[in-house]
């Protein structure tokens, strides 16, 4: 081992990870960004990506803008204000501005266009997974197809070296969690959030309000007890044999997106699954989805990416989380801003913010491609703060 290792760290499936690790050090990786809404991120207290449910709204189309734009003098969709600490979107945009990463925008179900060039793949927004009926299952199928096709064309665009794959969905770790409980994962009081105190009681309250509610709309299979407690000891089992069929009930449009993109991006190069919860709800749809419909996907090529503030969350448990999802490789940036000079930057340290538009994956990548350590990553995150400050 090196005097000074890289700032990263394997939590699950240690020899895969070091392997992926070795296999793509010194690459550049290209880096695209799924873009979704659902009304869910809506329901007051439920995220702090954004202080009111109406600034919420924009977050997506806010972090699109400054991702391909970086700091601009009069921006169409401010980044939001949020309760506490700096959106993520500064320290991805850090490392892609610096380390030159090609950035594809994609749109797979937002309110309204974003104001930057994006691939629309033809989706909606999802409503409120308290309904049982966040897409139409239509939707779902055709977002599903452009994710395979669009992750073969990028596989093919950058054949000797990986995708990051990230996402920005506001209550999307609330929709991940309602979708992993569907697929008979225990996650009740594992899932993470961008609150400093997880509020598992209410995303876990959604999640059942939404299942039970796609169950009487579509009589599916699956438990027959009612849920009463946020016991993770009593999780409810699958809801449907037709995992499209569950995103449909009580998911958003990211997830079957990223879910086809790294399917079919797996048969030929590698990917990196950028993010915690949401993220670890996309690998075990894909498990269910390669399993059901007999689709070839390489899992040793795929990654999930965030960073230490999840992975080591003390209010969730996202190690436990990957375990019970099965053969996840789970790595997170050691990036720490203890000692930098923003206090919006601190605020991390305190459990705000956490992760999100890829915000864990790109560090890990600087660290991969050019070596980065703390030092370097630091220096990147905080000149891009003192312009965005100024």
């Amino acid at each position: 081992m090196p005097d000074d290792p890289l700032p990263i760290r394997i939590y699950t499936q240690i020899p895969a990870g070091q392997r992926w690790l070795q296999r793509y050090q010194g690459c550049q990786p290209a880096f695209a960004c799924i873009l979704g809404f659902t009304e869910t991120g809506l329901i007051p207290g439920i995220s702090a990506a954004g202080a009111t449910p109406e600034h919420r709204r924009y977050t997506a189309i806010a972090d699109a803008e400054f991702l391909s734009q970086g700091c601009q003098p009069n921006p169409q969709y401010p980044l939001p204000p949020l309760t506490a600490g700096a959106s993520p979107v500064l320290i991805t945009r850090a490392v892609v501005e610096t380390l030159s990463l090609p950035i594809y925008l994609f749109n797979a179900g937002l309110p309204q266009p974003p104001s930057v060039p994006a691939i629309d793949l033809g989706g909606t927004s999802a409503n409120c997974l308290t309904s049982g009926n966040a897409l139409e299952l239509a939707t779902v199928k055709h977002l599903f197809e452009q994710g395979l096709t669009w992750g073969k064309k990028l596989a093919q665009n950058h054949p000797s070296s990986y995708l990051i794959l990230g996402e920005c969905v506001v209550g999307g770790t609330t929709t991940a969690l309602a979708v992993l409980t569907g697929l008979g994962i225990k996650a009740a009081g594992k899932v993470n959030s961008s609150h400093p105190q997880c509020n598992h009681a209410q995303k876990w309250a959604i999640a059942q309000a939404g299942l039970q509610a796609a169950r009487e709309r579509w009589g599916a299979g699956g438990a027959e007890e009612e849920i009463t407690s946020l016991s993770p000891l009593s999780p409810l089992s699958c809801l449907s044999p037709e995992p499209l069929k569950l995103i449909a009930a009580v998911g958003d449009p990211m997830q079957v997106v990223v879910a086809g993109m790294a399917i079919a991006a797996s048969r030929t190069t590698g990917v990196m699954l950028a993010g915690g919860t949401q993220m670890l709800a996309v690998y075990a749809l894909m498990q269910d989805l390669a399993l059901k419909y007999a689709l070839n996907w390489q899992p040793e090529q795929i990654v999930v990416g965030t960073t230490r503030w999840v992975a080591e969350d003390p209010t969730g448990d996202t190690v436990g989380l990957a375990q019970e999802i099965g053969s996840v490789t789970l790595l997170a940036t050691q990036l720490s801003f203890a000692t930098s000079r923003y206090e919006k930057l601190q605020a991390y340290e305190r459990g705000y913010v956490k992760e999100g538009v890829g915000a864990g994956a790109s560090c890990i990548a600087a660290s991969l491609y050019q070596g980065w350590k703390q030092t370097q990553l630091i220096q990147a995150i905080e000149q891009l703060a003192e312009r965005f400050a100024n």
